[in-house]
Order: structure tokens, then sequence, then C-alpha cells
């Protein structure tokens, strides 16, 4: 018997998530622009401190806004250099100026070193705080992370892709999830959202995938399982709190069982075409059952998509929202894998900037028929 593990597919590079990826590449670039901008206000401050001719008009205080651009963005070592460039500048246009040694000279140059000193300080405060900040980013990234399992290409007789979309930019799940069970006798899934945002969705996302494993692998109807999800997840919920869900079944590679818990409709893909699948309907996980099934012949090489209503409910710049029942030819493209990232392309183009209002979570399931269940079963019996 086997079942999802606690871990979370890679989303970025290889070997580093895709959120820590794009921090490091951001704070590269600002670093870069940072450090330009303070090169070139010194450099413009001493050309023109050096070209005006007027005694009363002196410039020198002006070098020490150099290391303040710096310590914004860079680290407290190269803001020294600045600061250290800045006061020997300050000292410097004493001669062009005619004031070295006189005692406001000395008080400019006194002030510009001053002020280098702060900025040192500041960013030298500033980078210790970016890095228990981020400190407490990289736990609160593998702890959202572990709530997401990792998926295997197979299961059963069924190939498998799965992606998950943040809507917020500084946190890689929300409270949309999903799952799946496998073992000889059954191979099952979940997709659910649960209401709500932030840290509370993730809490209780986490624990509708409890509820699941739990479940899932006993022996009983995908009703009950649902039945049984419900009154273990009841007294964890609050009055306005629930999780949509919907439970497929794709144990026999001649039909798929489904159970809806008020989520949104399944899309089975066949030759192209998709049709949307309307189990009965049955209130979300949290509100009580009772839960009925849906069973739908599908065939060798069809798929079926899974998904939350940040794919259903996206919108364009007019309001208008996905077709998700002519996404067929889109899913039927290359392998599970590919037909997921060129469905999520498809998503993006379609919303306002390729900005998601919602999270987004979906997996798509081909079957492979019952001559992949054969084969996987025969390697089994060899080992």
């Amino acid at each position: 018997m086997s079942c999802a593990a606690c871990e979370a597919p890679d989303l970025g590079e290889p070997g580093r998530s895709g959120m820590a990826w794009w921090r490091n590449a951001r704070v590269g670039r600002s670093q870069v622009v940072g450090a330009a901008l303070a090169a070139a206000w010194l450099g413009v401050t001493a050309t023109a401190d050096a070209l005006v001719s007027n005694p009363l008009v002196v410039l020198t205080p002006l070098f020490a806004i150099a290391p303040l651009i710096a310590c914004a963005v860079l680290p407290g070592a190269v803001t020294t250099a600045f600061a250290v460039a800045a006061v020997a500048l300050a000292a410097v246009a004493g001669v062009w100026d005619a004031t070295w040694g006189d005692p406001q000279q000395v008080v400019r140059v006194a002030n510009v070193a001053l002020v280098g000193g702060v900025a040192v300080v500041i960013a030298v405060v500033r980078v210790r705080r970016e890095r228990h900040l981020a400190r407490v980013e990289v736990i609160a990234e593998v702890a959202q992370r572990a709530v997401l399992p990792t998926f295997p290409k197979v299961a059963g007789c069924v190939a498998i892709g799965v992606r998950y979309v943040s809507a917020a930019k500084d946190a890689v799940i929300g409270g949309d999830l999903y799952d799946y069970f496998h073992s000889d006798a059954q191979t099952r899934f979940l997709v659910g959202d649960v209401r709500g945002k932030g840290i509370a969705a993730i809490e209780q996302a986490a624990r509708v995938i409890r509820a699941f494993r739990q479940t899932a692998a006993l022996p009983l109807p995908l009703s009950a399982v649902a039945e049984e999800m419900g009154s273990y997840l009841a007294p964890f919920f609050d009055e306005e709190e629930f999780v949509t869900a919907l439970l497929v079944d794709a144990s026999d590679p001649g039909a798929v069982v489904l159970t809806s818990c008020g989520h949104p409709p399944p899309l089975l893909v066949s030759g192209g075409r998709g049709v949307l699948l309307y189990a009965p309907a049955g209130l979300p996980l949290g509100l009580g059952g009772p839960y009925e099934e849906l069973t739908v012949p599908w065939r060798a090489g069809n798929r079926l998509l899974m998904y939350t209503d940040g794919l259903s409910e996206a919108r364009d710049d007019q309001g208008e929202f996905l077709p998700v029942q002519e996404l067929g030819p889109v899913l039927t493209s290359g392998n599970v894998d590919q037909a997921v990232d060129d469905l999520l392309r498809v998503v993006r183009a379609h919303v306002p900037r390729g900005d998601l209002g919602d999270d987004l979570a979906v997996t798509l399931l081909e079957n492979l028929g019952a001559a992949q269940s054969d084969e996987r079963a025969a390697d089994r019996s060899l080992r």
C-alpha cells in the first residue's frame, strides 16, 4: 500500500524554490541599481562642485547622499566604501573650492563623515533584519510546502499531472489543496478549496488532507468516504468555515466514480472534446451530508481535469469567465504534464496582466487502460 508523501513538488529552478529564486534575483537587481545610483551621484556632484565658480555655492554636503542611497539596498561593507569615497571627495573638494583648511570646510567634511557613519549603521541593521526575515520566510515556505503532496507520474492505470499556483506573491500555497491515495485495490484523488485565506486556510487545508488520508484507504464507497471526512472535519470548523471538495475513484480502468461536495464539476476530455460531469450536488465538507456518487464510463486515452474555482472563475478584462468546457484541445496536447503547463498558460493569458485573482490547484488524470494496470501488476508479482 502507498499513499502521498507530505512534500511539495519543486516549483522553481532545480534545487531552489521559485520564490527564493525570484527573491534573490530581485535583490540582485536592486543592489546593482543602488550601486549605480550612488556612484553616479558622487560623479555628478563632484563634477558640478568643480565647475561651480561662485564661492557662495558649496555642494560639499551633498556628497553624503551617496552612502544614504547605498544603505537602502547594499550591505554594510559596500556602504562603507561609498561613505569613505564621499568623505574623500568632500576633503578634495576643498582644493578646487579654495577652502582647504577653512573651519567651515572641516565642518562640512565632518558632516559628510557623520552621515556616512549613520548610513553604514543603517545598512548593517537592515541586512541583519533581512537575514532574519529570510530565515522566517524559509521556515514558513517549508511549512506551506509540507501541506502539499508529491504525486507519482503514474498510479494504477492513471497518469497524473498536478500544479498549484498561489495568487499571493508572498505565499507558496493558500487554501486550495489536492491529494491522492493508491493501493493495489484503490486509486483515489481529492481536490478541494477551503473557504478563507491566509494561515488559517492553510491549517484547514492540511486538516482536510489528513481526513482524506485517514478514510481513502478504507473499503468504503466514495460517498461514505466524503461523509467520514465531513464528520471528522465538522468539529474543527466554525459556523462560517467549510471546504468544497471533489473526490474521484479511478481504480477501474473502465469507469470513474465522482462525489461532489459543493465543488466545480470536473471536465472529461475524449477525442479533444470536453464535457463537464455534474455529480449529484452535496454540501461542502463540514456542513453535513449525505453524499451521492456518479459513475461515468471512460476509456483508455480519456482525460479528467479536476480543478478549483481559480480556474472556473478566472475573468478577462471584460469580466468574462474562462470557458472551461472549451479547454478540451488544450488538455490533449502532449503528455499530462505538458497539457497542464499549457492549461496554465491559457489561464494566465485570459486574466489581465496574467495575475490570478484566486489560488489555483489542478489535477489532470489520463486513463492508461487495463493493459497498463495489468502490466504494473505483473511487474509487482515478479519482484
